[in-house]
């Protein structure tokens, strides 16, 4: 871990931010036209920063950790990473073929990691996410918990100073998605990495971050952000996560009502 937290701070002081996003705006071409997605986005995440990005279905959370991630470029604006960023999905998008350890040991190739040493990096990674001993197991054979951990796994096996995850575990269950969230803390805390984290569920926004960004409705623009000061780690049901919480949804159904959507 004092390696990880050297890393860090060595990274903090090289570079101002781990992502900056300079009045951004996204359109699509649709039926009547070209259609506004996002609009003047500006929002930076600091190196070792956790911060959640929070809206209504639809006003554009995805899209703009898509134009993050280079899958896509901006209508207008800027944005700047340090490094590539790793990305992970709301499916674990693991491939069924390969191992857990093979399928991490992908990223890892894919990295330039030599490949002498693709397997014992590979086991690292999968003790990080508490997997220790499955490195042979098929994706089948994992739980979806267990598949989420490895994609973790192969998202860190990247080596990126910014993770961005898209609503990863929208699809458990409330149980394994809190055990995920502890995961998630501790793997974030002694990896150094910054997290931009894209959900819908304002409790788990409150949970997990240091800073949540509100987007409002379409077009998604920053209607508010908030600074979590509150010790890790934390629970759901915690009282003051509870009363954040509370706040933040007051304002996220004002906007919703403000755009006329339900």
């Amino acid at each position: 871990m004092a390696t990880a937290l050297a890393k860090a701070a060595e990274s903090t002081a090289a570079v101002e931010h781990a992502a900056r996003i300079e009045h951004v705006s996204k359109s699509f071409p649709g039926p009547a036209g070209q259609q506004l997605v996002l609009d003047d986005i500006t929002l930076d995440v600091a190196p070792g920063e956790f911060v959640t990005l929070l809206g209504a279905s639809g006003c554009g959370k995805s899209t703009l950790l898509n134009l993050v991630a280079g899958l896509d470029r901006p209508t207008a604006g800027t944005i700047t990473t340090d490094g590539r960023p790793a990305l992970m999905f709301q499916e674990h998008a693991l491939f069924p073929w390969l191992t857990a350890g093979k399928n991490i040991e992908l990223a890892l190739k894919l990295r330039g990691v030599p490949k002498s040493e693709r397997r014992g990096r590979a086991e690292q990674l999968l003790e990080l996410v508490r997997l220790k001993g499955s490195y042979g197991k098929r994706v089948h054979e994992l739980s979806g918990g267990m598949r989420q951990r490895v994609a973790m796994a192969r998202a860190l096996a990247q080596d990126s100073q910014l993770l961005l995850m898209d609503e990863p575990f929208a699809a458990l269950d409330a149980i394994t998605r809190d055990v995920l969230h502890d995961e998630l803390t501790r793997i974030w805390a002694e990896t150094g990495v910054s997290v931009l984290f894209v959900t819908h569920n304002v409790r788990e926004a409150v949970r997990l971050a240091q800073r949540v960004v509100l987007l409002s409705s379409r077009p998604g623009r920053v209607a508010r952000e908030w600074r979590v000061d509150m010790a890790q780690p934390r629970r759901i049901e915690d009282a003051p996560v509870a009363e954040l919480s509370l706040e933040i949804t007051d304002v996220l159904r004002g906007e919703i009502r403000r755009h006329g959507q339900h």
